[in-house]
């Protein structure tokens, strides 16, 4: 992404292994607080909702662990959908459409995430 001006710093490029421990944030999501995450899945960085396509849960089955045992799929505890790391579609499982996308970039050892018209940092 180009603007900076919707870039906000959130974490060391290095805080981010291939198919690993994710990194969470908090953000404004259609006027409503919610948590994201940010994840490394064959070199590049993701980042979506929290949020199961299934019903409005949030995915992680440990704290910031998305990924199943092969490192393949983002998995939501509580309904088994699996999900597409780089694109965040529904892959299997009671799912509909997809993870919501957050545009991330990665420049100088830092990801940044993008804020949007629905999409904004909270404000403390």
């Amino acid at each position: 992404m180009s603007d900076d001006a919707n870039a906000i710093a959130l974490c060391q490029s290095t805080e981010l292994a291939d198919s690993g421990v994710a990194v969470p944030f908090e953000v404004v999501f259609q006027g409503q607080t919610c948590w994201a995450f940010a994840i490394r899945f064959e070199g590049v960085v993701h980042a979506y909702l929290n949020r199961c396509a299934h019903v409005a849960m949030e995915m992680d089955f440990h704290p910031n662990r998305f990924f199943d045992a092969t490192g393949r799929w983002l998995i939501c505890a509580t309904h088994g959908a699996s999900y597409r790391p780089a694109t965040g579609q529904c892959a299997s499982g009671p799912c509909r459409g997809g993870l919501v996308k957050i545009a991330v970039s990665e420049s100088g050892g830092v990801v940044h995430w993008h804020t949007g018209a629905q999409l904004q940092p909270v404000v403390f």
